[in-house]
């Protein structure tokens, strides 16, 4: 979906329902309407997340991988994809192993730690919707058929999508995505996408 763009800030929620039968801490009805946590969450993106994607390790790591791929085909990014989804499933290999290795996702590793708690995952798309670096192993490699990434890049430099609530078994965490275009400031140009997983239970 495309929304025309106005110079502010573009907020999109999710207006999906919680699966069923999730009520816990949060106080959240079975079926409640995501998101109320929308206003927090855009905070938490404008004061605590846009001033460090505004390094340059940022912007360039995205500008040099934008390069690197401006010839890649659906067909190879498929194929990465499958590979990147084996591996996440295995618990590793070459390919998640190096993108984990990048210097970008060692920041990424110390502004999750920063946040104590609150930021569950960081990870930055490139304009074809590829992770370029992640705090956390994600389970797929490319964004691009998601919402993450389709309601972000392809709408403009300062769109912003709020994602519904989910309850992680695994952590035991409601958990939400922040998630937003990334323009590179030289230009002006959208150049990629950052999500940002929140544990919606530390937010004010």
């Amino acid at each position: 979906m495309k929304l025309a763009q106005s110079g502010t800030s573009v907020l999109v929620v999710a207006s999906g329902l919680l699966a069923g039968g999730i009520g816990g801490p949060l106080g959240l009805p079975n079926q409640a309407a995501a998101n109320e946590y929308a206003p927090q969450l855009e905070r938490l993106l404008d004061e605590r997340v846009r001033p460090f994607l505004q390094h340059p390790l940022v912007i360039d790591s995205i500008r040099e991988q934008n390069a690197a791929h401006a010839s890649l085909g659906q067909a190879e990014i498929d194929h990465l994809d499958q590979q990147w989804r084996a591996e996440a499933q295995a618990g590793g290999g070459p390919l998640i192993d190096e993108w984990m290795a990048r210097e970008l996702s060692q920041y990424l590793i110390e502004r999750q730690t920063e946040a104590d708690g609150m930021i569950a995952e960081l990870f930055v798309m490139d304009n074809k919707g590829l992770n370029v670096a992640q705090s956390e192993p994600t389970s797929d490699y490319w964004q691009g058929d998601e919402a993450k990434w389709q309601k972000t890049f392809l709408v403009g430099p300062d769109a912003v999508f709020v994602d519904e609530i989910d309850f992680d078994d695994s952590s035991g965490m409601f958990l939400s995505q922040v998630n937003a275009a990334i323009a590179d400031p030289d230009t002006g140009e959208v150049i990629g996408a950052v999500t940002v997983g929140v544990n919606v239970e530390m937010l004010d």
